[in-house]
């Protein structure tokens, strides 16, 4: 099979050769119209509602979580005007039982406003969520003032700034901006939607987590960052992990495939493309499932197979994260809107619109994906199928990186389903993409031993 060989990626390391950033235009007006002061206004907002505490208040219409539950419902459904019939916006309610740091059983709801794809035929969904509720020092605490500003009233409006540009466009396949309640608590409104979307048989692609996106300035180091945003993944799959997978575990780890699982493959695109079309982004993968000891809304949609990343500031400040509103010693404590930085979180805005609108526009991701093994050889031989549904590519990627590298580094071009490349397997990772004219690209499939 004959193939173009492309530079490296554009993210490639200084001493590389760099390729020409040709952004589609479409997604760059997107871009261009994500304003960092509605996302201000939705912020502070969210924040006049005193407390978005998962066990607060449901009746007042000023105060607590229901108050702020239906804002978010009535917004979503204000955006959803301008999409012709095509997004429509749903409270996903359901009762959490006492359990935990639930001390009785709470219905709560979510608000999902779901932008349908044009595509009958394309039955693939991205997920974007930030998750509304708030806390103080005490998780318990239902009655303090709790801003919740950056935690994350931050990823909210993140899910709600992205529903109100792109309603506008139509996209081939399914996209849900998600606003989800009760991660504090324990992660249950998040729990919800990825169980039901594994007994409904959604077919989620990609869920972007957005969770404390807000801030710049880093406790006790003193640094100031407006360019660095963090993205976690994990490396094996949590669905292999568990017991009753060690055929699985085993075959993972001994054909090297420990640093690309799906969520590992995702994060990579996502700084690929978010460098792509955001300017003065610095997108840093980071490789584990979330922060030291601690967890997000992606992780259930991890755990029921799903692939999820979560964004994360680069530097936390933890005088904000979780604290009673209050001056101590001179020092200002809690989660107030006048620290955030709000050209920041539309600079994070930005990359996640860039990412749901690439992988939306592209064809599904190639089927089958294997690395022959029929004899030993120099040269690897990669085949795979064209997806079964959607719109046809026009050509795939062959990706290729040395095992050292955590990027892709060189792409083949090829328009077959088939690539014989004078690369040994033995010495490089390979990972194969559709592509369309458009040059939108799905997911990279990192391949199976076939015979």
């Amino acid at each position: 099979m004959k193939y173009k060989f492309l530079l490296p990626l554009l993210f490639a390391m200084p001493a590389m050769a760099q390729t020409t950033i040709k952004p589609d235009a479409i997604i760059k007006q997107m871009d261009d119209e994500v304003s960092s002061q509605n996302i201000e206004t939705t912020v502070r907002k969210l924040v006049s509602f005193k407390t978005r505490h998962t066990l607060s208040d449901t009746t007042s219409k000023k105060e607590g979580i229901g108050a702020a539950r239906n804002w978010i419902k009535a917004e979503m459904e204000r955006y959803a005007a301008a999409s012709g019939g095509r997004m429509h916006v749903e409270f996903d309610t359901f009762t959490q039982p006492a359990g935990g740091r639930i001390d009785k059983p709470t219905v709560l709801k979510n608000v999902l406003a779901i932008l349908k794809g044009t595509d009958p035929t394309d039955t693939r969904v991205y997920i974007v969520s930030g998750h509304y509720d708030s806390r103080v020092n005490d998780v318990m605490d239902a009655k303090s003032f709790a801003p919740g500003a950056v935690d994350d009233a931050s990823g909210t409006a993140v899910s709600m700034e992205l529903a109100r540009v792109m309603s506008k466009r139509s996209f081939p396949a399914n996209i849900i901006f998600m606003a989800v309640a009760g991660e504090e608590q324990g992660l249950n409104g998040s729990t919800n939607v990825a169980k039901r979307a594994k007994a409904e048989n959604w077919n989620v692609d990609a869920m972007l987590n957005n969770d404390i996106v807000g801030n710049t300035y880093g406790m006790e180091t003193g640094l100031k960052d407006n360019r660095s945003i963090r993205v976690f993944s994990e490396g094996v799959p949590s669905t292999v992990a568990g017991a009753g997978n060690e055929r699985a575990l085993a075959s993972l780890i001994g054909n090297g495939g420990e640093n690309d699982a799906p969520s590992r493959q995702l994060a990579r695109y996502i700084k690929e493309v978010g460098e792509r079309y955001v300017s003065q982004l610095d997108v840093k993968l980071i490789y584990r499932r979330d922060r030291f000891l601690r967890g997000g809304d992606h992780t259930p949609f991890l755990q029921n197979g799903f692939t999820a990343v979560r964004f994360t500031e680069m530097n936390e400040d933890f005088n904000r994260q979780h604290q009673n509103v209050r001056k101590e010693n001179g020092v200002d404590y809690g989660d107030m809107p006048d620290y955030a930085d709000y050209d920041y979180i539309q600079k994070v805005a930005r990359m996640n619109l860039s990412v749901l609108a690439n992988l939306a526009l592209a064809p599904a991701e190639p089927q089958n994906v294997g690395v022959t093994t029929s004899g030993l050889t120099n040269k690897t031989t990669l085949k795979w199928e064209a997806p079964k549904a959607g719109k046809r590519p026009a050509g795939y990627y062959v990706l290729m990186r040395e095992t050292i590298s955590p990027y892709w580094e060189k792409k083949f071009y090829v328009t077959g389903t088939e690539a014989t490349l004078d690369y040994s397997k033995d010495n490089y990772f390979f990972a194969v993409q559709a592509v369309d004219a458009d040059g939108h690209e799905s997911l990279p499939v990192y391949p199976k031993p076939i015979r």
